[in-house]
């Protein structure tokens, strides 16, 4: 296809960047669809007359469909947009720069979204629909899933449509969140996964950073030993990569704190534990849930993770365990490059 594509060009030499533009629109449809055209010009960057252009020829070839509350995909679009993926990932590079991140990160599989997350929010809802396709790729009848918290996070659970095959798995919280915004806590966020793929779900309910006299205690309660027992036992763990300092600042933590991050040059978190660039651990708060322990190499990790401005995070977390799987977006992944 790659081949016929760069003989396409000697005809018309803008082949590539039209097929760019079409795929980019019909991509942002059906993550956000209905649309009117101007939200749709400014998510795009792009001007309503020369999207206006565009939608017609779309609207011809039967791909999009225009009404009263705004523009959608047909099912031919759908097929189509599906059928091209691949396609688009080999002539646009980002198969080649998925391999290239996969080797410099040790990671075994990464799955490139195009865009810039950091740029445009319509990336993070297709970060999400990607690692909505890879759990229902892998996960299978009673299996156990973890999911930790985060806003990356809850644009998956967003993306999550039904399927038969999850209907029988059990989503679970990887860690407590009460104290954190209610719509980004692992238990929110496992909730609406599991209602949304018409699965099983259970809920631990304890707070996010806690005493060490206090966690000691609540671990050894029955109910919440028995769900710490089933987070642990998960056959595939989902969580995200923040930016220490963005992190630090969300939850709110002690100067003392937020000054032993800086001075020990902490750049990632993730399950509330602190890494610097070379993945060392300076900092880990006292939390219930899933800790990086318990990770075992039978369990399938799957990391969330876009926006160029999070390189240095994924980077450094991957330094200390790389994941199976990487999802992220064009942004991270050419910043990472960069990096190397």
């Amino acid at each position: 296809m790659r081949q016929f594509i760069e003989l396409q060009k000697k005809l018309q030499p803008d082949v590539l960047e039209v097929m760019q533009k079409r795929y980019r629109i019909l991509q942002y449809l059906r993550l956000m669809q209905p649309v009117g055209r101007r939200t749709l010009a400014g998510s795009l960057d792009v001007s309503e007359r020369i999207l206006r252009g565009e939608v017609l020829f779309l609207k011809e070839q039967g791909l999009v469909y225009v009404g009263t509350a705004g523009m959608t995909l047909s099912e031919d679009g759908e097929a189509l947009l599906e059928g091209l993926e691949e396609t688009m990932k080999s002539v646009t590079g980002l198969a080649d720069w998925e391999y290239r991140v996969a080797d410099i990160l040790d990671v075994q599989r990464v799955i490139i979204v195009p865009g810039n997350s950091d740029r445009y929010t319509w990336v993070k809802k297709e970060l999400g629909r990607a690692c909505v396709q890879q759990m229902k790729a892998m996960l299978e009848a009673d299996d156990i899933v973890a999911v930790a918290g985060g806003t990356t996070l809850a644009d998956v659970a967003e993306m999550m449509t039904p399927d038969e095959k999850l209907s029988n798995v059990t989503f679970v919280p990887a860690r407590g969140g009460l104290g954190e915004k209610v719509e980004i806590q692992s238990n929110t966020i496992s909730s609406t996964m599991a209602t949304k793929a018409k699965g099983k779900y259970r809920l631990l309910h304890v707070p996010d950073q806690l005493s060490e006299e206090t966690r000691e205690s609540l671990v050894l309660e029955p109910g919440i030993k028995e769900l710490l027992r089933s987070i642990r036992q998960a056959k595939m763990v989902v969580h995200g990569v923040g930016a220490a300092s963005t992190m630090a600042e969300r939850r709110e933590t002690p100067p003392a704190t937020m000054e032993t991050l800086k001075e020990k040059q902490a750049v990632a978190e993730a399950f509330g534990y602190y890494f610097d660039r070379d993945g060392n651990i300076v900092h880990k708060e006292k939390t219930i849930g899933l800790q990086l322990d318990d990770l075992k190499d039978s369990q399938t990790v799957v990391t969330v993770a876009g926006g160029a401005s999070k390189a240095k995070a994924i980077s450094a977390y991957m330094n200390y365990r790389p994941s199976d799987v990487l999802i992220t977006d064009e942004g991270a992944a050419q910043a990472v490059l960069g990096l190397s």
